[in-house]
């Protein structure tokens, strides 16, 4: 199959200062887990961070865009539907779970208790040989998802496999593509097929495509048939908007913006139109038995959720949201992974009630939120709004964050918007982490402010989610006769550095 041609080849040179190294696994020996190593001057112990990158990141001089990624698991057929579930609801501890462990700083029995009783998945199509193993978990460091895809109106496969290369240089922990416009299919391969992180994507999209973009026309068939196919691929995770159910859709016409997901605005329009039930929700079992064949993980989408702060917590939401827990229970009971899909807009003073509901109502599964955004009049600072919800969410317990960047809302985002959006996200999943006291997070966090407190410049770039704005930013405001190593800022001086005046 011809590739095509993405001008970012170097995208991914190590971070100065940085080096891949491996951890090998003891249950399972053949196992190695990626870290990025930060070297620390002056015999400082150098810290080990968790890594996305791949093998990208280990020579940019050999990357070749037109070869797929090498596999680290095993590809093959999975006639008896065994899945990560299944093995860890009978005591067995998989690679991918030991996989999981040595990256999290945790126990593989650990990790295996969480899979089985349901607070954690491990996406890992077994068709996605290329993706190294994950965890989605409360108890886990929260994650980040960037949303790529193109639409009718912009953007191909190349910016598309760029941007999705762009999201994991940057520290992506999945992504997900909602392509809309033309190439669906050829789109998502090339970006399966060389993403190190596990793929998501919302199947209805391309069922709609399939009907000549006309809703009318949607079908079971169609969209079952699309499930296949997505599988085979090697996706390794489905929105799936079965709780959209026709008796919700009364409260979601009063709204003040009525339904702003456009999986849960396509299946309304089609239950409207047919007088019928939700064919997601009468078919659930079915894809419940798809998506055990290939191992491949629920993600339930919420249709309903709040396209503005006026509308948050409202019936349509939380009728959704119960129908979702009894969804859980079905899919649990085939053996598939499932996490929860959240809102959306939410004022700071209703995101609790958001969390505690989705662990009652949900039964502990992972929940996966957008933002969520705390205002509404944040236009062009959207990835700002949405990341102060999301590190109030994440502090209570959400497993993973889907980024916003600043153009959401308003145009399709380039892959600038997407690194701004990423990095401004991986904050709020830091000070989720922080607040969980996570023994990683802290670690990493306590490194910087010794670095910063021993004026040690080189190692704070190095620490940093951005060292080269970090280094611009400080060098571009020094005088060519100051000292870049002095042990004060350009803000305060020599005379009047608060952390120079207590050392002295």
């Amino acid at each position: 199959m011809t590739r095509p041609p993405c001008s970012h080849h170097n995208v991914f040179p190590p971070f100065e200062g940085s080096r891949k190294v491996y951890r090998k696994g003891v249950i399972h020996p053949g196992v190695r887990v990626p870290f990025r190593e930060v070297e620390l001057d002056k015999g400082k112990a150098n810290i080990r961070l968790y890594d996305v990158t791949g093998p990208w990141s280990d020579d940019a001089a050999k990357i070749d865009l037109k070869k797929d990624l090498p596999p680290v698991r095993c590809r093959g057929k999975n006639p008896k539907g065994v899945t990560q579930r299944s093995l860890a609801r009978r005591g067995d501890i998989s690679p991918e779970m030991e996989f999981v462990a040595i990256r999290e700083g945790v126990a593989a029995e650990f990790v295996r208790k969480e899979i089985a009783a349901g607070r954690a998945i491990i996406p890992a199509n077994v068709n996605h040989p290329e993706c190294e193993p994950m965890a989605i978990g409360r108890n886990f460091l929260v994650k980040i998802n960037s949303n790529i895809g193109n639409s009718a109106l912009s953007s191909g496969t190349g910016q598309e496999l760029e941007k999705m290369l762009w999201s994991i240089r940057w520290g992506a922990d999945t992504v997900m593509d909602l392509s809309t416009g033309k190439n669906i299919r050829e789109t998502r391969e090339q970006i399966i097929r060389h993403a190190p992180v596990p793929v998501g994507t919302v199947p209805i999209y391309q069922a709609l495509e399939k009907s000549g973009g006309k809703v009318k026309d949607l079908t079971w068939e169609a969209y079952r048939d699309t499930l296949v196919e997505q599988c085979e691929q090697g996706v390794d995770y489905f929105t799936v908007h079965a709780g959209v159910l026709r008796r919700f859709v009364p409260f979601a016409k009063k709204r003040l913006t009525g339904i702003v997901s456009r999986g849960g605005a396509i299946l309304a329009k089609w239950t409207e139109i047919h007088k019928k039930e939700n064919f997601l929700y009468t078919h659930f079992e079915e894809i419940c038995e798809i998506l055990r064949a290939y191992d491949v993980a629920f993600s339930l989408g919420d249709g309903l959720r709040p396209g503005s702060t006026h509308d948050a917590n409202d019936k349509a939401q939380f009728g959704e949201l119960k129908v979702l827990g009894e969804l859980t229970k079905i899919a649990w009971a085939h053996d598939v992974q499932v996490m929860i899909e959240g809102p959306g807009h939410v004022p700071l003073n209703k995101i609790k009630e958001n969390m505690d509901l989705q662990l009652k109502i949900c039964r502990g599964a992972p929940f996966y939120t957008l933002g969520p955004l705390v205002v509404d009049i944040g236009a062009g600072f959207d990835h700002v709004t949405s990341a102060i919800g999301a590190a109030v969410i994440g502090s209570l317990g959400t497993a993973m964050l889907c980024y916003v960047t600043p153009k959401e809302h308003l145009a399709l985002p380039d892959k600038e918007d997407v690194k701004e959006g990423i990095i401004v996200h991986k904050i709020a999943a830091h000070a989720a982490d922080l607040a969980k006291g996570h023994p990683m997070a802290v670690a990493l966090n306590d490194a910087m402010s010794r670095a910063r407190y021993e004026f040690r410049w080189e190692d704070q770039y190095r620490l940093t989610l951005d060292p080269e704005r970090a280094r611009r930013f400080r060098e571009a405001s020094l005088s060519s006769k100051e000292d870049p190593s002095a042990r004060c800022c350009t803000m305060c001086g020599p005379d009047f550095c608060a952390m120079k005046i207590t050392q002295d």
